[in-house]
């Protein structure tokens, strides 16, 4: 592939449609790449591949386009959801507060430069033979494939760096769930990175270049590989299915719908959000499903457990997947019954969940489930509410809870000069107003 120089990028939908920026310049030229317990059915419409958009701001196909990276909002939240994600959870290490938030920044630029299709720093070759490869390299010669790169930071961050004051009263600790069978090691974590692609070796060639750069200061708590996304933020054509074979994430919160995302997922200035002006609060969840028991399980039993027919995807009693569902008709302990905004005040989550297998349990069964991802306002109103709904959901039988973390999502990269985390370590608000609870 020939080499490229640094492409200037322009706003999707992960930002501001106003915020054009340009990419960080080259040092050299590069080398084109690129890269239920809760809700298993119930809130989402429909997930074809989206259009992306190129640098020259036409159509591209989802397959190798490029998602913009600055915008208000981070990318990956209400970006048309790619077919492949890398979840990595972070431990920080150091107690320097000026080599954490250099960290960030290094992070931010490799982010920017990833997401663009460009090598990191000087690339994969041609520099020193002396020195490492500022880039791993197996990126070389692909396409961006849509990748986006989300950082969060979890509770326990709050306990370093003197940030305790500015721990937001919405990034709560999760209570323990009816079920719950959480290990450890695959829960919490300072810091989240999602990397979502197109391509699973773009999203896996993102985290490891993270965790090289952050070697040190930051190691890799827990990590999840995902396919198959469950979930869709662009319901205009086929619902995605999840391993059980039910149509997942009909009437999800599209990517297109500003009012939506306003009012259940973005943070908004009104709250006197502070640093958080612009964000949103992520809940991930491995939720392992017996699907060896699952698959002897009659289909009219499977169909009463959600409350949707196989096939169409239909609430019961309805003959399309969209219709809108008539609860009293379904039985009381069905999924999309106790999991509805109806049944729980409003509730509503933007998901972006994936599937995943990792190999077996040592006792001839899968280890296989969902990867729940879902972005809300407010955990203490979204999520947590929602869940306890679903303590005497039919569906329990057949899943269980492993794995569990909460982040708090800050708002995007504006531009070149902008980075992660700049509103939580500066005085500053996205809106580059004094924060009165800064600490």
């Amino acid at each position: 592939m020939t080499d490229t120089p640094a492409k200037a990028q322009h706003p999707t939908t992960a930002g501001d449609p106003a915020a054009a920026v340009s990419a960080a310049p080259s040092r050299r030229s590069l080398i084109g790449w690129g890269g239920a317990g809760l809700a298993l059915g119930a809130a989402a419409a429909g997930g074809a591949v989206a259009v992306a958009r190129s640098v020259d701001d036409e159509p591209v196909t989802a397959a190798g386009g490029e998602v913009a990276f600055h915008g208000v909002h981070q990318a990956g939240i209400a970006t048309p959801v790619q077919d492949r994600l890398h979840f990595a959870a972070f431990d920080v290490k150091t107690d320097d507060r000026a080599a954490f938030v250099q960290l960030l920044k290094d992070w931010t630029n490799a982010a920017r430069r990833m997401t663009a299709g460009q090598a990191v720093g000087e690339g994969a070759y041609g520099g020193l033979a002396e020195a490492p490869p500022d880039d791993t390299g197996e990126a070389l010669g692909l396409t961006p494939s849509r990748l986006t790169l989300t950082l969060g930071f979890g509770p326990s961050l709050f306990d370093k760096f003197d940030l305790a004051g500015r721990r937001p009263e919405a990034l709560v600790d999760l209570p323990k769930f009816a079920g719950d069978n959480l290990d450890t090691t695959r829960s919490g974590g300072d810091l989240c990175i999602q990397a979502c692609a197109d391509d699973p070796q773009i999203a896996v060639h993102a985290i490891r270049n993270l965790a090289r750069i952050g070697f040190g200061k930051v190691v890799i708590r827990w990590s999840q590989l995902g396919f198959g996304k469950t979930s869709s933020t662009t319901p205009d054509a086929q619902t995605p299915r999840n391993l059980m074979g039910f149509k997942d994430g009909t009437r999800n919160i599209a990517g297109t719908e500003t009012d939506r995302l306003k009012k259940f997922v973005w943070v908004g200035d009104e709250e006197n959000a502070g640093w958080m002006g612009g964000g949103s609060y992520l809940v991930a969840r491995r939720i392992r499903m017996n699907i060896e028991t699952w698959d002897r399980t009659s289909l009219q039993e499977q169909e009463d457990i959600f409350g949707r027919d196989k096939g169409e995807g239909a609430p019961v009693g309805k003959a399309k997947e969209r219709d809108t569902p008539f609860l009293k008709a379904m039985l009381p302990d069905a999924h999309v019954r106790l999991a509805h905004p109806d049944t729980n005040a409003g509730a509503t989550l933007l998901r972006r969940g994936y599937s995943f297998t990792d190999g077996t349990d040592g006792l001839g069964r899968l280890d296989a489930g969902l990867f729940f991802l879902a972005y809300q306002r407010d955990v203490r109103t979204g999520f947590i509410p929602v869940q306890r709904s679903l303590a005497t959901d039919a569906l329990n039988e057949y899943i269980q809870h492993v794995g569990s973390a909460v982040f708090a999502i800050p708002p995007g990269v504006r531009d070149n000069d902008d980075w992660w985390g700049r509103t939580l370590f500066t005085a500053e608000n996205p809106r580059n107003t004094r924060d009165p609870k800064e600490a």
